[in-house]
Parts: C-alpha cells; structure tokens; sequence
C-alpha cells in the first residue's frame, strides 16, 4: 500500500508542476486547449488504475489564475452584439493572424465543410443555424484561405481528440478576433457531457469569448466539460482521424503539456459550401 500511496503523491506531483508550467506560458499568449484534460499525466484514482483528467480542485484554481493573466494580456473592448447579429471581440494576443472580422450577419441553415489534408480528405456537416457564428466565421476565413497549409497541432489519446486550425502550428494561435460559445451540450450534474465520435466542436481557451479558429474532431466517445461549441459532425473521413490516432502521440511539451501526432498531417485547404 505504502508503493501505492507514494506513485499516487508522485503523480499528483507531476500534475500540478504541469499546471504551473501551462498557466506561465498562458501569461503570455493565449493558448487554444481543451480545457479540463491532462495531455500526458495521469492521476491514478484509488488504486484502481481509473485515469482521471484534470477535473480536480487544484485544476479549477490554475484555470481561474491562467484566465486572468490571458485576459489582462489581452486587454481589449467588449463587443456587445445586436439581436440577430454574431459579436466578433477583437484579440490582441501575440499569436493572433489578422485577416479581418467575418460580416456581423450570420449565415443560416446546412453547409459542407471540405478539409484536404495530406492524409485524404475529411468531410463535416456544419450547422448554420445552431451554430450560425460559428459557421459564419468558418466561412469567413476560408474564403481568406486562414486553414491552408496548417498543420493538425494536437492529438490527445487520453480523450480521442486531434485539434487543428491553429496557423502558427503551436496551440496558441488564431485569427485577431474570438466570440462566444453556441450550441454547448447539455451537462450533466457533473457540469460534463458526453462529446461522440465523429462531432467537429470549438477548442477554446480558458478567456471568455475565445472561440476563434482551433477546432477538434472526436474520434472517440469521451466525456469532457460541458463548455465547447459542437458546430458539425463528420460525415467522410473519419478514417483518416483514426490512422493519425493510431500511429499515437508525441511525448507531452514540458512547457505546454501538449501531445502531437506522431503521424504529421496538415490541411492543405478548407472550404465551407453551402448544401442544398
């Protein structure tokens, strides 16, 4: 028991110099994560080998520290938006591509979301009228070509995500804009949800009004908090997720904490069509 007890405090220690290191090199620039996961520590639950992810009170207090520090980074005006309008807020962080600000009005209805990587090609149904910012934005910066030739910076196997659309490849970049959450899943008494294999949700940071261009695909049921815009799901692809995920994940970053496909694959394109 007492072997048990010290690879326990071990873990937790590990834990909780990993989030130290992730609030610092939030300080500096905004980082685009799921929040509420561990790229590569595990906290062993009661000996029972159960992997617990970050769901803890000394995660909530990083998390609140790391807010704080993006937002004073940031230190730009909050954009109040008009009813049937979407609020794109200006970002100031260093990570930031400008390529302008989608039009206020947003876009309605169904649409295809085409994604040519490397790897093959990747389809989504996007929904345009529960997530009609979001889409609006998607389509924005396609039309500016923000996604081509951008690299897919995250894979977390703990929780069956890839992430992707982060122009500077890093975790932390995105276009000089962010806006709200939409269409969040209903959380449960744990303030989870379950997120399916196949959705297409918003990563964001830990910053109100974050949501900007870095997106995840599940290719596994997983439960995570009940905060993430889930925009579309994948209808052609998902294949190509699952060879990525397969070949596994890099080493955790020790600055970030974040894993990278072993398996490198990069949009080569994106675009977003209207269906129908």
């Amino acid at each position: 028991m007492a072997g048990k007890d010290r690879k326990k405090q071990l873990a937790r220690q590990r834990y909780e110099r990993q989030m130290q290191r992730r609030a610092a090199r939030q300080a500096q620039a905004r980082r685009m994560k799921i929040i509420g996961t561990v790229a590569a520590v595990a906290v062993i639950a009661g000996g029972s080998g159960a992997i617990a992810f970050a769901m803890n009170k000394s995660d909530k207090k990083t998390t609140t520290t790391a807010a704080s520090a993006s937002k004073s980074a940031s230190a730009t005006p909050t954009v109040s938006a008009k009813p049937g309008e979407c609020a794109y807020q200006p970002m100031s962080d260093p990570g930031a591509k400008n390529v302008g600000t989608p039009p206020v009005k947003p876009v309605k209805g169904t649409y295809e979301m085409t994604i040519d990587t490397d790897q093959g090609k990747i389809v989504a149904k996007v929904d345009g009228t529960k997530a009609s910012c979001t889409v609006n934005s998607f389509q924005y910066l396609a039309s500016k070509k923000f996604f081509d030739n951008t690299k897919c910076h995250r894979l977390d196997t703990g929780i069956k995500v890839l992430q992707c659309g982060d122009p500077t490849g890093t975790g932390s970049g995105g276009p000089a804009y962010g806006f709200g959450n939409e269409n969040v899943p209903k959380a449960d008494s744990s303030g989870q949800a379950t997120y399916k294999r196949g959705m297409i949700a918003m990563a964001h940071s830990s910053q109100p009004n974050s949501n900007g261009s870095q997106f995840f695909i599940m290719y596994g049921d997983a439960k995570l908090p009940a905060d993430y815009t889930v925009f579309g799901e994948i209808t052609q692809g998902l294949d190509v997720v699952d060879s990525v995920a397969k070949a596994g994940a890099t080493a955790a970053d020790p600055q970030s904490g974040m894993t990278a496909p072993k398996k490198k694959i990069e949009i080569k394109h994106l675009t977003v069509a209207k269906m129908g």
